[in-house]
């Protein structure tokens, strides 16, 4: 038993100062991405491009797919969702590959933002968690789901929700369908493989995933998505 204990505590000491060092590191990066200027003078910047759509011009179909695929659970939790983590490491764990992730939205808008170049996965979620506080303590739900259509990327050159709907569908990401919605939500999962250019039938079946998951959040009926999942047919057509 005392052996037991003693294997315990040196296990949670050894989290412990991982942690720590992790912690060290996350936040330097964070601190040297910022190069001298605040968060919100970042944003701002962000936000100062042409292209960029703010929130209340997203159609609603869009932000509820996003919600719905991504991040479930985001108007509930704060910069880190512990439960997706738990579960992500469960299904990894057991299927001895890497099928699952348990960044919240924020997270993603955090790499967005400061370290899409980052190469070392485990200093890079460091940071992101670091700056995923700093974001939700400085922006609403609403903000940060703007930010995220704005920065993510698409495929094919495409940066944010206005060049992707430009490029791939001739039109403005605040004319989106309810088809329109479904398929641009899912494609930044994986650009080269989910991008429409690249192979319209797996863009297809991510874009049928995401409408289920619409349907089990409650973002859409089961009538509603059949009619959807039903057009699909000729909507690939214009690919």
């Amino acid at each position: 038993m005392k052996i037991v204990r003693n294997i315990l505590i040196t296990i949670l000491v050894i989290v412990l100062i991982t942690g720590i060092i992790l912690f060290i590191y996350g936040d330097n990066m964070y601190k040297k991405a910022l190069d001298g200027s605040s968060l919100e003078e970042v944003v701002v910047e962000i936000q100062a491009d042409p292209s960029y759509v703010s929130y209340e011009d997203l159609p609603q179909n869009y932000i509820n797919a996003v919600i719905s695929v991504e991040d479930h659970r985001f108007r509930e939790h704060g910069a880190i969702d512990f439960i997706a983590i738990g579960r992500a490491i469960y299904v990894n764990v057991t299927n001895f590959a890497l099928l699952e992730g348990g960044s919240t939205i924020t997270q993603q808008v955090a790499k967005n933002i400061f370290y899409i170049t980052e190469e070392n996965p485990i200093t890079r979620k460091a940071a992101e968690m670091i700056t995923a506080f700093d974001l939700e303590n400085t922006y609403t739900k609403n903000d940060i789901l703007e930010l995220y259509a704005n920065t993510i990327y698409f495929g094919d050159g495409y940066y944010g929700i206005e060049e992707a709907c430009q490029g791939y569908l001739g039109k403005s990401a605040t004319e989106m369908t309810l088809a329109d919605c479904t398929m641009m939500a899912g494609v930044p999962n994986a650009p080269s493989v989910y991008a429409p250019t690249a192979n319209p039938d797996l863009t297809r079946n991510r874009q049928e995933k995401v409408i289920s998951t619409m349907v089990e959040n409650g973002y859409l009926s089961e009538t509603d998505s059949q009619q959807l999942l039903n057009s699909l047919d000729t909507y690939y057509n214009q690919f």
